[in-house]
């Protein structure tokens, strides 16, 4: 992990809002380096510049749930702004990655002064909220083949696959996106390759045919 305080623009819109420029820190890390844990103290608000992090909730000692990937542009442990104390959640690294540290108060000040910036963010995490709605649902009710369908489609969002992220994902890790076991998982992409569903390349995996695919997942 490495620290540095450029000037460089972030992926965001912050190039328009230059007060936030005078409360941030940047962060570098490595891919597998844990960003922060579920539990600790959560100090700042942190956006996403470069990379793809990996967001999951540790639901004992040695299990976890996968819920998301966070990409260039979105923001992590946003609670804190409205005073949340504690991380809710952990994040790692799933590629080389370098993050924006933010004081919680001055991006508050920001969003209140700049409505449209608000709304951006109010956007996104919208579409988190569904998604953690749809994650609920695949638990709650899903088969463990449409868990898995679930899990490769929301995986192959394109702002993924341009950092090629099946390569940087284990068999476990995709087990956990789908809250089935490693073996399950394996066991199922067998079965979609055989039936020209993905195609297996070592790590990686492409979808050849989302229509089916996107049938089982909906099906469940």
């Amino acid at each position: 992990m490495s620290t540095n305080n450029s000037d460089r623009k972030p992926a965001y819109r912050f190039e328009e809002i230059s007060a936030l420029h005078e409360h941030k820190t940047r962060v570098q890390y490595l891919k597998g380096e844990n960003i922060f844990k579920q539990g600790a103290f959560a100090p700042y608000v942190i956006n996403v510049v470069q990379g793809l992090v990996k967001i999951y909730l540790q639901t004992g000692f040695d299990k976890q749930i996968n819920i998301g990937v966070a990409k260039p542009g979105d923001f992590l442990a946003f609670a804190a702004i409205f005073g949340e104390p504690v991380h809710t959640y952990s994040t790692q690294a799933i590629t080389n990655t370098e993050i924006c540290m933010i004081e919680k108060e001055s991006l508050k000040q920001i969003l209140l002064d700049n409505p449209s910036f608000a709304l951006e963010v109010t956007s996104k995490n919208y579409r988190t909220e569904r998604h953690l709605l749809e994650i609920i649902k695949n638990v709650s009710y899903k088969q463990m083949r449409g868990k898995l369908a679930s899990a490769l489609l929301y995986l192959s969002h394109e702002d993924f696959l341009k950092e090629d992220i099946f390569s940087f994902l284990t068999r476990q890790d995709l087990a956990d996106f789908a809250s089935i076991s490693p073996e399950s998982a394996i066991k199922f992409l067998k079965e979609f390759e055989k039936e020209e569903i993905i195609r297996l390349d070592g790590k990686n995996i492409e979808i050849t045919d989302s229509a089916k695919l996107e049938v089982i997942s909906r099906n469940g």
